[in-house]
């Protein structure tokens, strides 16, 4: 099968209206099913598609599905499904489904956005979760207007990687590709950098790449390389 046009070598990517490439690395895998899933929940209707082979211990596949379409893998053919290593939004979190995201689908106004330079920035730290009593994208972003007044010039998230439970600082992220449903969707995430910019502030992200979870890490599911201690 050609190599569909993606703009990231894994995870799940539109390339039609209701057409999914997916694709993941899976070494431990000689056999990788995707699960299309109303939910996670045991008695969802699914839809099952043997992924292909790929050379280096990819796998990859074509589903007629658009944005919004709930998946799982399934690797060797085991119990248990798993979410996307590389999921783009947990709708339900990390031990949920993943969810397929199209990036494009946002409108952005920010063109005339000329970025931000290193030095003599002002930088406000920002844990959207307990910004606002509402603890969300949408909520913080109508805030960044009394923020730039007072001199905040770029934004400094804390982590934002999808991770278990309702509350947390974002240190034990586990999808770093997904930012957490606890604040919204990433279109939400997306109309917050928007605002942002039209204020004149950058965003930038504490991000953690030392460490994942461990509650809600699946990567040994795919792989011990790079991944487990022996």
């Amino acid at each position: 099968m050609a190599l569909a046009k993606r703009r990231y070598p894994i995870g799940a990517e539109l390339i039609g209206k209701n057409e999914t490439h997916f694709r993941v690395w899976a070494p431990k895998a000689q056999q990788l099913d995707l699960v299309i899933e109303e939910s996670a929940a045991k008695n969802a209707a699914r839809t099952f598609y043997s992924l292909q082979a790929e050379a280096d211990e990819y796998f990859s596949g074509v589903a007629k599905v658009g944005a919004g379409a709930c998946y799982r893998f399934r690797v060797n053919s085991a119990e248990n499904f798993h979410p996307d290593p590389a999921s783009r939004f947990q709708p339900d979190g990390p031990h949920g489904s993943s969810c397929v995201v199209d990036p494009t689908k946002f409108e952005w106004t920010d063109a005339d956005w000329p970025g931000t330079k290193l030095k003599g920035q002002v930088i406000y730290e920002m844990h959207v979760g307990t910004f606002t009593s509402e603890g969300t994208w949408r909520a913080a972003a109508d805030q960044l207007a009394e923020l730039a007044s007072i001199g905040i010039t770029v934004m400094e998230m804390m982590p934002i990687a999808d991770f278990p439970g309702k509350f947390g600082w974002g240190y034990d992220g586990v999808d770093l590709f997904a930012p957490t449903h606890v604040y919204g969707t990433p279109d939400d995430l997306r109309a917050f950098v928007n605002r942002a910019h039209s204020l004149g502030l950058g965003v930038i992200l504490d991000v953690v790449y030392n460490h994942f979870g461990p509650d809600g890490n699946y990567l040994g599911v795919y792989s011990n390389d790079y991944l487990t201690r022996d």
